[in-house]
């Protein structure tokens, strides 16, 4: 297994970072300081080494420090599946005349998209904003294990993308009195070949993460969990052909047009799938655990994905751990630093509390941030 390592890391007008960086050998980093010095900012940069709109999904706007010309860069040397690499993202300046691009490079030659960043290095993160998933609305669990994919498969965020473009093409054409039938059938075509690429890969993402989940269930000091994906085409997929589902979504569309074009969208297909999670211990759905079992059984879960990953990839993933210690007792925690050391990864902690990172031992870095600064802690 190749681990996914950070070396040096370098931050360019980056939210509160008009110019910043640090160089690490350490497999745990631990950023420590107060609310608001930039912790967070910090991993949300090394989250744009990856393809998406990193852990906050922020627009490529808002993440320029508000003192710059609108500019940001972001760049890393890495070490990874191809040996040593330096990753960098980040936009030009605005201009009125001109749409806002995100450039990435690799070894400072251009890149089409951040998906190439995946041949390097994998990347898996947990956030406090992600403590509701299991009360929230379907459309935050079905995005949380679309990263999951994604971490799996590079390319899955660009298929999903080009499923929601084919569904807003076939409801615009639908908006239409007299639309055109050969129209709606070539859009439909399409919207079913995408909708039958990006439900195979889920379902298979989530039959091998249940597999994984139970390969770790006694192992480990967090919950385990069972999960499955509300979903007919995910589902059929396990045991049909991809052509059959596919014909079958096809004929759904052209008879919902009716229904479709009173509601102003595709009321059926992948982009309204559910996870749905149980908290294995007590047979229950995750939504009725009380929050400490919530948040104990989504750390169990990102780090079964994480094992997943490096078991398909051959890529150990980097993770990205935001405010995670602080919550657990400390029994608790010196079982995620021992899990964590087992699984190889390079981990990224952030935290308030120094005491927290006590026990990350001789392979852990701590680095103090204040204001946009970071310095390694002596």
């Amino acid at each position: 297994m190749t681990p996914s390592r950070i070396h040096r890391l370098t931050l360019t007008h980056f939210r509160n970072y008009r110019a910043a960086g640090l160089e690490t050998t350490a497999d745990l980093v631990a950023l420590v300081g107060p609310n608001g010095a930039g912790k967070t900012n910090c991993i949300e940069a090394i989250s744009f080494l990856s393809p998406g709109r990193g852990l906050r999904r922020a627009t490529l706007e808002d993440v320029a420090d508000n003192q710059g010309d609108g500019s940001w860069a972001v760049s890393a040397q890495v070490e990874g599946a191809l040996g040593l690499a330096t990753l960098g993202t980040g936009i030009d300046a605005p201009r009125a005349d001109a749409a806002v691009t995100r450039r990435c490079r690799i070894d400072r030659e251009p890149v089409g998209s951040a998906s190439a960043f995946g041949d390097h290095i994998r990347m898996v993160w947990l956030t406090p904003a992600m403590d509701g998933l299991f009360m929230g609305p379907a459309s935050e669990r079905r995005r949380f294990f679309d990263r999951l994919v994604l971490a799996i498969d590079s390319e899955h965020s660009s298929r999903i993308n080009a499923l929601e473009r084919s569904l807003r093409s076939r409801n615009r054409l639908l908006e239409t009195r007299n639309y055109d039938d050969h129209w709606c059938d070539a859009i439909e075509r399409e919207t079913a070949e995408l909708a039958v690429a990006v439900a195979a890969t889920r379902g298979q993402t989530a039959a091998r993460l249940t597999g994984m989940l139970n390969a770790r269930a006694q192992g480990s000091a967090f919950p385990s969990a069972q999960i499955a994906l509300d979903g007919w085409m995910e589902n059929a997929l396990l045991t049909e052909t991809a052509t059959s589902v596919e014909d079958r979504y096809r004929q759904i569309l052209r008879d919902n047009r009716p229904r479709d074009a009173i509601a102003g969208r595709t009321t059926d297909g992948p982009h309204l799938t559910d996870l749905q999670v149980v908290y294995a211990p007590k047979s229950m759905p995750a939504r009725d655990a009380s929050t400490g079992e919530q948040k104990a059984l989504l750390i169990g879960l990102v780090l079964a994905h994480a094992s997943l990953v490096a078991e398909m990839t051959g890529i150990v993933p980097l993770l990205l751990l935001d405010e995670v210690v602080a919550h657990l007792d400390p029994n608790r925690r010196a079982a995620l630093f021992d899990e964590l050391k087992t699984l190889g990864a390079q981990v990224w902690l952030t935290g308030a509390d120094p005491a927290a990172f006590a026990e990350i031992g001789a392979g852990g870095e701590v680095f103090d941030v204040e204001s946009g600064r970071v310095s390694a802690r002596s």
